[in-house]
């Protein structure tokens, strides 16, 4: 199994300001097949654009509109990152903003594994897979091209419907159960999301919500498998203190977020260039248009990360969090760059 040295030819976080005009926004290191982009400055939505659907197709994390074809936002994906318009959401003039960037395949492949055939950006090496993908409305199955059953999470959102909620798979749930990325709501089970059955190394597993599988509907799904010293998913107990709940990842931290999934939380960002020394203390949200939040959060550690607030989003004592992590430093690997706490 190849390995990753170096995590951001595969995931990296830009940070910018907005002058208003069309412009080049380099400096990912790769040219990504994934770009989520946020307002920091002021209230604005949260914009996700994709190779698959195309870069002038967004989607919103923290809303249940349907995709918008054609926006005047991200263009084009390029070598080195990207070009913007003026428009406000992304490049407004004097605003802040920050964009998380992944890798897939720099291109796409029919894939033919599930019972829906798939269109899939894959990249096996780091685990993460675009899929799109036409709703049959019965219970089938989706081909996400990344070769292995440790699928950490899947994210899917119905491109065409303006009602229907972001859905999440997550390892520690279990295909039982599901979140809304869009929403506060705690877990819910319902056979109707993943049809109760476990991701395999070649396909995903969607029941009849219209969420995921509405008839003749087109869904667009990313897919993230576990990597040793590059991503890592799972979950914990808060504590409810300061000296907070530790979480080994077996990397450093470049981009966290949690989600509480036994009471109401909102899903919280924290990454390492909006953020560069401990303890974090700037969070987004992905289910709320919101600027960025001051608050304090968590120690981004050489192996981990380590709660340092009581808040009931990130540390309430005997709740259960779940978290997605990306790595800035492996603790594996040929690098030969020391993976310090900051």
């Amino acid at each position: 199994m190849a390995q990753i040295n170096k995590s951001d030819e595969y995931f990296n976080t830009l940070i910018w300001t907005g002058d208003g005009v069309t412009r080049s926004i380099t400096g990912v290191n790769f040219q990504p097949d994934f770009v989520w982009i946020k307002k920091r400055s002021g209230v604005d939505n949260n914009h996700v654009f994709d190779v698959v659907r195309g870069a002038g197709n967004r989607l919103l994390t923290d809303s249940s509109a349907a995709e918008g074809v054609g926006t005047n936002e991200l263009t084009a994906f390029n070598s080195d990152g990207f070009t913007l318009s003026g428009n406000g959401a992304v490049n407004g003039s004097g605003a802040t903003y920050v964009g998380w960037n992944w890798l897939g395949a720099n291109g796409t492949a029919s894939n033919t594994n599930g019972s829906i055939t798939s269109t899939v950006s894959a990249n096996t090496t780091s685990g993460f897979s675009i899929v799109s993908y036409t709703g049959t409305g019965s219970n089938a199955t989706v081909g996400h091209g990344l070769g292995t059953s440790d699928i950490g999470t899947i994210i899917v959102k119905n491109r065409d419907s303006g009602t229907d909620n972001w859905w999440v798979f997550h390892k520690s749930i279990g295909a039982t159960g599901g979140l809304k990325l869009n929403a506060t709501d705690s877990t819910i089970t319902a056979s109707t999301l993943w049809n109760d059955t476990a991701p395999t190394s070649s396909v995903f597993s969607i029941g009849t919500g219209s969420g995921l599988n509405a008839s003749g509907q087109d869904l667009i799904a990313y897919v993230m498998a576990e990597k040793k010293g590059f991503s890592k998913f799972g979950s914990y107990t808060g504590n409810g203190s300061t000296d907070g709940t530790f979480v080994y990842t077996g990397f450093k931290p470049a981009w966290v977020m949690v989600k509480r999934t036994t009471n109401l939380g909102g899903w919280v960002i924290y990454d390492n260039k909006r953020d560069s020394y401990n303890v974090t203390d700037l969070f987004l949200y992905a289910d709320t248009s919101d600027a960025d939040v001051p608050f304090t959060g968590y120690d981004f550690l050489s192996n981990g990360f380590k709660a340092r607030t009581t808040g009931g989003a990130m540390n309430s004592s005997g709740d259960t969090f779940i978290y997605m992590a990306f790595a800035e430093n492996p603790l594996v690997g040929t690098n030969n760059i020391p993976a310090t706490a900051r």
